[in-house]
């Protein structure tokens, strides 16, 4: 990965000076039941008063069924909000300062790389890693630096592949995620004796330019690319 062979200082000023050259140019619904019993409960017959005994236990009986609705109700919505967060064979990442979240396969270890804010790779697999970087912007959102297309290309030639390499653009896509813009691409680097298959998403929030790549081998792209396209699509920015 092209990016971790560049100095922080190298990385950032081919960022900046690239873009700025560019831009010149389910709520869950009330449990029924849980209703229902609070319906029978006010709804009880004055009669029922004049039998104290079935009177407890009928009440009882509402109370418990009340109960072991709501249960299963808080239950289901803490297992539907686990499984968000969680995804099967994946590990999340959050981090608090940055503002931003995601997950990477597990198994896969977290390295220290000069310039990056954050990088997870296979211990097998030299060219299967996901990193992330994190630079300070002015602008509001990524739309302003240009088209998906326009910001693919130069990222792709700039940063994320050395200029030795052979490089092409698949795709760019532009998608919204809350409301924020993100773009994300596909594209391949040929290098003389490897061929690395990459995904990247960007986007701009808390005053900050984010860029999450992912890739691996060609030869091993058609097993590992949903596991990919699973990471790149869990990035997300949130305010901090």
């Amino acid at each position: 990965m092209a990016t971790l062979q560049n100095s922080p200082s190298l990385h950032r000023t081919l960022v900046l000076n690239s873009f700025t050259k560019l831009h010149k140019q389910s709520t869950f619904h009330c449990c029924r039941r849980s209703n229902s019993f609070l319906v029978r409960a006010e709804q009880t017959p004055a009669s029922s008063t004049c039998c104290p005994s079935q009177d407890r236990s009928g009440r009882r009986q509402v109370l418990t069924a009340g109960t072991i609705a709501s249960w299963v109700f808080l239950t289901n919505q803490h297992s539907v909000s686990f499984a968000a967060e969680n995804k099967k064979g994946f590990l999340p990442v959050t981090d608090k300062t940055d503002g931003y979240e995601f997950v990477y396969p597990f198994g896969w270890q977290e390295v220290t790389v000069e310039g990056q804010d954050k990088v997870f790779k296979d211990v097998i697999e030299p060219l299967e890693t996901v990193s992330v970087n994190v630079f300070p912007t002015v602008k509001q959102d990524i739309k302003e630096f240009g088209s998906p297309q326009q910001v693919a290309e130069t990222l792709i030639k700039k940063v994320l592949a050395p200029p030795t390499q052979k490089t092409k653009l698949i795709e760019a896509v532009e998608h919204e995620i809350d409301g924020k813009t993100y773009y994300t691409f596909e594209f391949v680097a040929k290098a003389p004796n490897y061929t690395r298959h990459a995904l990247s998403t960007i986007s701009i929030g808390n005053g900050k330019f984010f860029t999450l790549t992912i890739g691996a081998n060609e030869r091993r792209w058609d097993k590992m690319k949903d596991k990919l396209h699973t990471v790149v699509d869990s990035f997300k920015i949130f305010k901090v």
